[in-house]
């Protein structure tokens, strides 16, 4: 007799596999548009049989919602992580910008979904990213304040914008250049967008080498 795997078991995913999924997904959606692409092709891309698929989403709007669930949390952490280091405002607005320049590079495909995706959303999910996404660029005016002072409120807003603007330019502009000089030359338009110099001070992940 063939011994069965207790219940709990059977009912495992492998997490590993859904992570392929969400990488074919957001690699075919960059390239083709979301809906242009089927679950069955998004399976072939993962190396599983697309009925493999349903396995882990119960259909593609599961999948949309996850990928850019997956982006808003990598971007939120982020700031997060970079905010509660307790540095000096100049140091804390830099690393904000090359943590969002490492996204844009390393995540391209699924932060390009996002952008050209988000419409698509059930009116929930919709809502619900769009306000992570206001507190965001929020967590940016917040640090860029106190640097700009010359500013008013809503001029700081339009300087965080344009400063995550030009970083994301990238995710629809493949330039040809190396991810170094890519990443070097993002930081030094996003911080002429915000007004302020640089900072030398390194916190969080190393940059793009």
């Amino acid at each position: 007799m063939v011994s069965q795997a207790p219940p709990g078991q059977r009912r495992r995913r492998d997490p590993a596999r859904r992570g392929r999924i969400l990488v074919a997904a957001a690699e075919l959606a960059a390239r083709r548009g979301f809906h242009n692409i089927g679950m069955a092709e998004i399976g072939a891309e993962a190396g599983i049989v697309g009925s493999g698929v349903y396995r882990h989403f119960a259909s593609k709007d599961a999948i949309l919602v996850a990928l850019l669930d997956q982006v808003m949390e990598r971007l939120r952490l982020g700031a997060a992580e970079i905010i509660g280091c307790g540095a000096d405002d100049n140091a804390t607005l830099s690393a904000l910008v090359r943590d969002h320049i490492r996204v844009a590079i390393q995540d391209r495909s699924v932060l390009a979904v996002y952008h050209r995706e988000i419409h698509n959303l059930p009116e929930d999910d919709r809502r619900r990213l769009r306000r992570l996404q206001r507190h965001y660029i929020e967590e940016w005016v917040h640090v860029l304040a106190p640097l700009r002072r010359d500013l008013a409120d809503g001029e700081l807003r339009l300087a965080v914008h344009a400063a995550i603007g030009a970083v994301q330019s990238t995710l629809f502009f493949r330039s040809g250049l190396a991810d170094e000089r890519l990443a070097g030359l993002l930081d030094g338009m996003a911080h002429a967008c915000l007004g302020v110099a640089p900072s030398s001070v390194e916190l969080g992940e190393p940059r793009i080498t």
